[in-house]
């Protein structure tokens, strides 16, 4: 056992994205709470607590998707040379410390934070691992659809540490990772189609091909740019509508470019050019807090 191999079954680069998210809610959360005049007024124990309870969480919701997952990842090619069907990690190895550190996040967050960002951080954690993991993944193509609100969590877990709630707006800052997801992950889908198919695993283009995949991304897309550029009108500032504005126009063309061109190397290239749209409007949304401009 290494610590490598443990790095890896905790899915870093998801962690890093999940807690960008959580810490710039946080962030915005400040211009709507009870000092709304004052933006980013957080203590250090907030952000400090709230980045380690919301980083071990999504490590041992990772660790316990590796070990769900184990007996299709020795089958796909993609996946076969991860530590558990590769046989550098025991099954029950990962399993003990996904459940560990998952636990110690929620009690972390329990006597640090405050109780709705803890629930906050257990409902992301009951998504992952038991809605999207062990339901639906395997079952229905809504698997990712239904599983992004996992990362909603996440936001939501850190708007509510500023605010003690999850009022609207911090609802629908949330809901940005669930309309993000589904198309994101829906040009993975289309580049593992085969490998998908070959572990029956429903994805949408396992189910119904490349071409009406990209066109659901499309029309995914094409309500998640509205979306953003609306929460302008529940609170958010100029600079995060513009960013929205623009990123989202991005996704937009590249994911009408494949509908024009389905295949996997095009899904691929979509997938890596439209990967840092949450970072990206998430740290805007931090920013609008700071540098607070409307009509």
């Amino acid at each position: 056992m290494s610590a490598r191999d443990i790095i890896e079954v905790s899915k870093p680069r998801i962690v890093v994205v999940l807690v960008i998210t959580a810490v710039t809610s946080l962030l915005a959360a400040t211009r709507f709470d009870s000092t709304p005049d004052v933006a980013w007024d957080v203590t250090a124990w907030q952000l400090g607590f709230l980045t380690l309870a919301g980083a071990l969480a999504s490590m041992g919701s990772s660790a316990l998707n590796h070990y769900y997952d184990k007996d299709i990842d020795k089958i796909m090619s993609r996946t076969a040379n991860r530590p558990i069907p590769a046989g550098r990690l025991a099954p029950n190895t990962v399993l003990a410390y996904g459940l560990g550190i998952s636990i110690i996040s929620v009690v972390i967050a329990w006597f640090t934070l405050n109780p709705m960002a803890t629930a906050m951080i257990a409902l992301g954690i009951f998504f992952y691992v038991v809605i999207y993991t062990a339901w639906l993944k395997r079952s229905n193509a809504s698997n990712i659809v239904i599983g992004g609100f996992a990362g909603s969590a996440a936001s939501m877990a850190g708007w509510a540490t500023t605010t003690g709630s999850v009022d609207l707006l911090g609802f629908l800052v949330g809901w940005l990772v669930f309309m993000w997801t589904p198309p994101h992950f829906w040009c993975l889908a289309i580049k593992a189609r085969e490998e998908y198919a070959s572990v029956r695993v429903p994805m949408l283009p396992v189910l119904i091909g490349n071409q009406r995949t990209a066109s659901y991304i499309l029309v995914n897309t094409a309500i998640l740019l509205p979306f953003s550029i609306s929460l302008y009108f529940f609170g958010l500032g100029l600079l995060y509508t513009a960013v929205a504005a623009v990123s989202g126009s991005l996704m937009l063309i590249y994911h009408y470019k494949l509908t024009k061109n389905p295949t996997p190397e095009f899904a691929w290239k979509a997938y890596k050019v439209t990967a840092p749209y949450l970072v990206v409007i998430f740290v805007a949304v931090a920013l609008d807090a700071l540098y607070y401009f409307r009509f």
